[in-house]
């Protein structure tokens, strides 16, 4: 299967991930955290409801936009990652609503290689709290099965998680820098056993175990594939 598609309209590079499409997912993700956190009147509200909907119409006619996973994931599967954090994150997961910076509806959570360890690090901000001053405990489970995953690049094989299983130890913080790092615990067949640790500065706060069934590349191309 190839695995070449269009060059989408405005893209800056494979990915189309353009500085434009990049500075409006951002301006909207800072959008929604700031609906969520402030109560603005009624008249405020109203203006920012017709700037968006009178842009709509022309964004929807835009041409359709290929998932840009599809021009990276072969090289994300050839073990290819960065080692330590960058001041510019990259862009293998850009339409990710964990990791993704081109998605104005994610996380966009730093991931990167330590040596064996897939590294996650990120402020959650109020549009991913769950219980008051805490973050949403399937964002949580969200961000370790993301840094997870980043383990199976490490070994360089595709997968999809079959069982992921969360111990919650403490609140997680919004607010706050938190750290997650996972790495391959064993491997049995196509059976993979990845472990990992959220924390912030002072706290442990979540332990997990995921069992990850690998595929070969092309399969996994597949089931994203139109």
């Amino acid at each position: 299967m190839s695995t070449a598609t269009a060059e989408p309209v405005g893209a800056a590079g494979p990915a189309g991930t353009s500085p434009a499409r990049l500075a409006l997912a951002t301006a909207l993700r800072r959008l929604g955290n700031a609906l969520v956190s402030h109560q603005p009147d009624d008249a405020l509200l109203d203006r920012i409801t017709d700037a968006v909907e009178g842009v709509l119409p022309e964004l929807e006619r835009a041409p359709d936009r290929p998932h840009a996973f599809l021009h990276t994931a072969p090289t994300f599967f050839g073990g290819q990652v960065d080692e330590g954090p960058s001041k510019e994150p990259g862009d293998v997961f850009p339409d990710c609503v964990v990791s993704g910076r081109a998605n104005p509806m994610g996380i966009a959570a730093r991931l990167w290689r330590e040596n064996d360890e897939a590294v996650c690090q990120v402020t959650l901000g109020a549009a991913f709290e769950g219980a008051p001053g805490r973050a949403h405990g399937g964002v949580v489970a969200a961000l370790i099965d993301e840094t997870m995953g980043l383990v199976l690049s490490i070994v360089g094989s595709p997968g999809f998680t079959g069982r992921l299983t969360v111990t919650y130890r403490a609140p997680t913080p919004l607010g706050v820098p938190l750290e997650v790092r996972a790495r391959l615990a064993g491997r049995e067949g196509r059976k993979m056993t990845i472990v990992a640790e959220m924390r912030d500065a002072d706290r442990l706060l979540a332990q997990a175990e995921g069992l990850f069934i690998t595929v070969d590349t092309e399969q996994f191309l597949a089931a994203g594939s139109p």
